[in-house]
């Protein structure tokens, strides 16, 4: 009805004007109608526009809000101890807990005693006797288990203190560390149960070997070591007690970290050190740093990783032989560094050196003594030269050896007793260890 109403006086105009002035009017009404349509069209768009900024607007900050959300729960999980990223873990100190008996409730598993059968006595512990015997799980199998025992007559902080072992090992879970088993607690004896470990110690054990194994096969033993080692300074732990006396090994020579009774733990920041006070510390394995200030860290792990290198080395040789502890304080704070044991592999006794020198943060990081322990894994001739057989140096550049953390051709000369001939070798433009590699014979 609109639009007959609008057609009409049009229609009336047609026929009252003259042709000339029909066409200016139309040409004029048609311009109307064009820009009446442009501003449509322009303000249509500018609405869509508006309500599309809108909509990205809000979307924009609806997607900030929530990763500002999720980035401030993070941070929070963070603070309260929690992990910040899924599938690692972090070692948690039981002294940090106001009731101790809560650590052990969290991170470890109770066992009826009436599974266990103690068969013998296999040694005596800081707290009592260590019994081999079976454990019946679950499954109604029987496993080899050491079962490490509380005396009686004991007082409350001697259990406090015997079962905070249980409750660092049982928040570790790493085919190079001593697996726990479980706890008795609700009976007596108090009992830690653990896997069993074959061939016991790691020292005496390559005493009774002595010479009995391959180079790779003891090289694989240290890798081992290190791997768990790794795990341990990943989780956030310094162990404080690195030494062959403390690794165990099982019957397929697979070595495994233990004892766990003097480590700390070790603070977010990559170069704290946790500093103790008090407790005797283990002169000829201990970093100096740790000895003069009792500090403690994943680098001073390393520097006892580097005796634990030369105790496997030497088949078991005590380090330092019968030096006095304070005499081993004093050589060490004047240079002195262990030689390479009799058969051992130039670069094998590199990698001592490194983890051995005096400032800490020039000491490998154990992923990185896993890696240069693979590397000579993968090539076994780069363990063909011995530090007594200069000679056996190879002639070839196609057999250089890879030295990434050696210190210096000096280091090196020192270390070998052969500090003499230093300027010799810097006159022959032999002045680091790749082109110590490539020397001939002649």
């Amino acid at each position: 009805m609109a639009q007959s109403s609008l057609c009409q006086p049009m229609f009336l105009l047609a026929f009252t004007h003259t042709p000339k002035r029909l066409a200016s009017d139309i040409a004029s009404d048609q311009g109307q109608v064009l820009v009446i349509v442009t501003a449509a069209v322009g303000g249509f768009t500018l609405l869509v526009i508006l309500t599309l900024f809108l909509l990205i607007t809000g979307r924009c900050q609806w997607y900030f809000k929530a990763k500002m959300t999720a980035e401030d729960k993070r941070q929070t999980d963070y603070h309260n101890g929690h992990v910040p990223f899924p599938g690692i873990k972090t070692y948690v100190d039981p002294d940090t807990y106001e009731d101790p008996t809560q650590a052990i409730h969290e991170f470890t598993k109770e066992i009826d005693p009436s599974r266990i059968r103690i068969e013998r006595v296999i040694g005596a512990g800081e707290f009592g006797e260590v019994c081999g015997g079976r454990l019946r799980t679950s499954g109604k199998k029987e496993i080899a288990v050491a079962i490490k025992t509380l005396k009686g007559g004991y007082v409350e902080r001697q259990r406090r203190d015997f079962l905070r072992e249980a409750s660092i090992m049982g928040q570790f879970d790493h085919p190079n560390i001593i697996r726990l088993e479980g706890v008795v607690t609700k009976s007596r004896p108090v009992m830690i149960v653990v896997e069993y470990m074959e061939n016991g110690s790691l020292d005496s054990f390559l005493r009774q070997h002595d010479g009995h194994f391959t180079v790779i096969q003891l090289v694989g033993m240290l890798r081992g070591i290190a791997s768990g080692m790794k795990y341990l300074s990943d989780m956030g732990y310094v162990h404080r007690d690195l030494a062959a006396r403390n690794i165990l090994v099982n019957s397929n020579l697979v070595c495994k970290v233990s004892d766990f009774g003097l480590s700390r733990v070790l603070e977010d920041d990559p170069e704290a050190a946790y500093t103790t006070t008090g407790g005797k510390i283990p002169i000829r394995w201990t970093a100096p740093e740790a000895i003069a200030y009792r500090k403690f860290s994943s680098a001073s792990d390393a520097w006892s990783y580097g005796i634990v290198m030369w105790e496997v080395m030497s088949y078991g040789e005590r380090p330092y032989w019968e030096m006095s502890n304070q005499d081993v304080i004093l050589s060490i704070e004047e240079g002195y560094r262990l030689p390479a044991p009799m058969g051992c592999p130039v670069a094998l006794h590199q990698l001592m050196l490194h983890c051995w020198q005096k400032e800490r943060n020039h000491r490998p990081k154990f992923v990185d003594i896993v890696s240069f322990l693979d590397k000579l894994i993968r090539n076994p001739s780069s363990l063909l030269p011995l530090v007594e057989d200069l000679q056996s140096l190879p002639e070839s550049p196609a057999e250089d050896m890879d030295y990434p953390m050696f210190i210096s051709v000096g280091d090196w000369l020192d270390s070998i007793k052969m500090s003499q001939y230093k300027s010799n070798f810097m006159a022959a433009g032999f002045n680091t260890m790749d082109s110590v590699a490539r020397m001939s014979i002649e």
